[in-house]
Formats: structure tokens, sequence, C-alpha cells
């Protein structure tokens, strides 16, 4: 190959390099420059609520365990054999006050009245033959004593004799109280509209006086004992001893499944004392009719049964002109993000009047109209354009 020919091979690739370098160069330089375009920032898209001052009604919430308001042990009066006990006297049966609830055997019983009877009839005639030798005791004094002065002696008019034989009509009167009181005592009644909780008799069975046989407890009034923190108490009405004021009224809430059985209650005392572990006071709320046993009802709602666990919620004392929002709504030291006319997101301290399970109540701090930002930021800070949208209206 010829010095021309390698000359050639290596100048020519050069040459189609610097033509394409000088081409690209060309059209770089030849393209018209791209125009700047502002664009508006339309802020972060931010949910929120318009507040309103208003009164609101506290409410304290717990949980509690239903138990009987009256809880009684069936003790017969009277020893004997059990001859009839109702077939309702089982473990959950009802009864209505001075329903009967089984019989002993009262053959006994009848006899000891019949023989009080009898002791107190010859009693009696005993104290009609004493009157009488007093009257011609009293005669026969007044016929025969020569100074009219005299006082006769006691024993001479039979008032001794007397005493002994009213005293003898009053002991007889009252065995015959007693031994009638004790045949009444062979039927056994309910002492109150109860529910059986427990019972120990079958027919046949001797019982003996003094001996439990059963529990009842009582269907009228449910007691829910519900532990509340010291701070709470201050928004409830609680009665105190020989105040006329009522309790703040509650509502038991118990969850069945997919359904929610409300229940309405009052407060009705405090025990009294603070629990030294967990420094919580007890409440005592008050269900009525729990069982429906005063006014039945046909909607499918179950009874207020003892052992439930429930949720009790108690509205306290109303406060006047607040602000509530959602508790989600409340920032870090105490503080809420609000958005001014410009959409811009302002962060401005309140105050809190009381924090509840979903809301707090604020007292100052925020006007009336505000727009309060519900949506969780990233960031946030005071000037931050914000896109908002009003709680509850579609965009």
């Amino acid at each position: 190959m010829s010095a021309r020919e390698k000359l050639t091979k290596i100048l020519l690739p050069i040459l189609i390099l610097l033509i394409g370098f000088g081409a690209m160069r060309f059209l770089v330089l030849a393209r018209p420059a791209p125009q700047k375009e502002v664009r508006d920032n339309p802020g972060l898209l931010a949910e929120v609520m318009r507040v309103r001052a208003g009164d609101r009604t506290v409410e304290v919430t717990g949980t509690g365990t239903v138990q009987p308001r009256w809880e009684a042990h069936i003790t017969p009066q009277v020893s004997g054999r059990i001859t009839h006990v109702d077939p309702n006297f089982v473990a959950g049966g009802m009864f209505k006050e001075g329903s009967l609830l089984f019989k002993i055997e009262n053959v006994d019983y009848k006899l000891a009245v019949d023989r009080a009877r009898a002791a107190l009839a010859q009693a009696e005639m005993e104290l009609a033959q004493e009157e009488s030798n007093a009257r011609i005791a009293k005669q026969e004094w007044a016929r025969l004593a020569r100074d009219e002065t005299e006082v006769p002696n006691p024993l001479v008019l039979r008032e001794p004799q007397q005493k002994k034989a009213r005293a003898l009509v009053s002991s007889a009167a009252a065995q015959l109280k007693q031994a009638e009181l004790d045949l009444q005592r062979t039927k056994v009644t309910a002492p109150f509209n109860c529910r059986i909780r427990s019972e120990e008799i079958d027919v046949g069975q001797y019982v003996r006086s003094g001996t439990s046989i059963g529990v009842l407890a009582g269907t009228d009034r449910a007691d829910i004992v519900v532990p509340f923190s010291l701070d709470q108490l201050r928004w409830l009405q609680i009665p105190r001893q020989g105040a006329q004021a009522a309790g703040s009224p509650a509502t038991v809430k118990v969850e069945m499944g997919p359904e929610i059985f409300t229940w309405t209650g009052q407060v009705v005392r405090s025990l009294g004392e603070v629990d030294p572990q967990g420094r919580m006071a007890r409440i005592v709320v008050a269900v009525e009719d729990p069982y429906h046993m005063l006014q039945p009802v046909d909607d499918g709602k179950p009874d207020l049964e003892v052992g439930m666990f429930v949720e009790v919620t108690i509205e306290g004392e109303v406060l006047s002109k607040v602000v509530a929002i959602p508790r989600s709504a409340l920032r870090d030291d105490n503080t809420v993000w609000v958005v001014d006319d410009e959409e811009k997101l302002r962060i401005k301290p309140v105050e809190v009047t009381r924090l509840e399970r979903e809301a707090a109540l604020i007292r100052q701090g925020l006007n009336e109209g505000e727009r309060v930002v519900l949506t969780a930021l990233q960031g946030a800070a005071n000037g931050m354009k914000l896109r908002p949208i009003e709680q509850g209206v579609e965009q």
C-alpha cells in the first residue's frame, strides 16, 4: 500500500467526525431557546372544618360490671319437711314480690295454734273468775269493815291474783300470735321482685330454721360500679348524703356482635373511697327495671343481666361558648393548624378545657368560623400554601 492510500485511511475518518461535530453544533445553535414558564404552586391538599362556638355537655366514659341492687339469702324461720316447691324455683327463675316459693309441712304448726287458742281460753276463764272473786271480796269488805277510812289489804281484794290472771291472758295471747306466725312462715314468699341465683332444696327435704337454702337477686334495679379518676369527678353531679339534687344522667351500652343496645341510667352515689392502688374513685350508676319485668318490651332488646361488662357514658357539666374539634386536630404543645384568608397555614396556640375520647374542647384561641386543618401534614410550618377542602364537601 502506498503512502497516499495510508494517509487517506487516516484522514478520512477524522474528516467525517469533524463534519458530524460541525453539523451537530449548527443544529444546537440553530434551536430556539425555550421560554421560561412560572408555574403557580396550588398548595398541599388538606381537609378543613369551620369551627362554631356553643354549649357542650361534658361526657365521661368508663366501664363496669352489672350487679344486683338487692341480694338476699333465703333462710326459713321454721323447721320442717318441704311439701311443695314452685316449678320456677330454679336458678334463673323470676318471681314477683309476694309470690310463693315453697311450702313447709304445717301440721305441727296448726296443732300448736290449736293448743295456744285453748290455753288462751283457759287463761281468759281464770281471769273472769278472779275478777268475779274480786268483786265479791270488795262487797264483803264494804259490809264487814268497821272503819270506813281503813284501807284494805290488796290481797283481801284479790288485786295480785287479778294481775297474775291478766298476765297469763297476755302470755297466752302472745303464744297464740307466735303459733299463728309460725304457721304463716311455713309458706315462704318472695320478699321483692327477684331472680333466683341459686337454690338447694327439693320436695321431701327437711330444712332447719336459720339455714340458707337459696340466694335471690332483685330485678327492679341494677347497679354498675364505675371507676373514674379524681380529675373526671369534677365534671359530674354526684348526690351527697342528705342532698336533694339528682345525679348526672348516664347511658349504659352493651355491644353484642353487630348490634349495640343501650339503657338509661343515673348516678346515685359514690362509694366514698379511693382505690389506694389505682387512685380511682368508684361511682354507682343505677338502671331501673333491667329485666323488663315492670315494663315488658317486644323489640328483641336483651335483659341487662348481672355480670355483664358494660360501657357507661355519663353526662356531666355543660360548658358554654367552647369550640369542639376532633382530638386528632389538636397538635403538639396545645396548638392547632388553621387556614387564613390567603390559603396559608397558621399555627395557633389554644387553651384546652377538656380532652374527650374523640374531641378536644377549646376555650380560647379559635375564632368563630375559622378553618381548622384536619389532615396530618409533613413538615407543616407557618406560611405553607394549602389547598383546603371543607369537611363533607366534594371537590
